[in-house]
């Protein structure tokens, strides 16, 4: 549980990271980064539904 709730946090902070952290370099991670950049808040929704998939 405390690993899954520091990737969580990071999911909120960091969104790309920790993505890469779960799922690694791939169409997520790709697909996140662009998110993250251009709209902040859609890139924290997907990596928290990836994180907690």
């Amino acid at each position: 549980m405390g690993s899954k709730l520091i990737i969580i946090v990071a999911a909120v902070l960091l969104p790309p990271l920790a993505v890469f952290l779960k799922k690694g370099i791939g169409k997520a991670f790709i697909l996140n980064l662009v998110l993250t950049l251009f709209f902040f808040v859609p890139g924290i929704i997907h990596a928290v539904w990836l994180v907690t998939k």
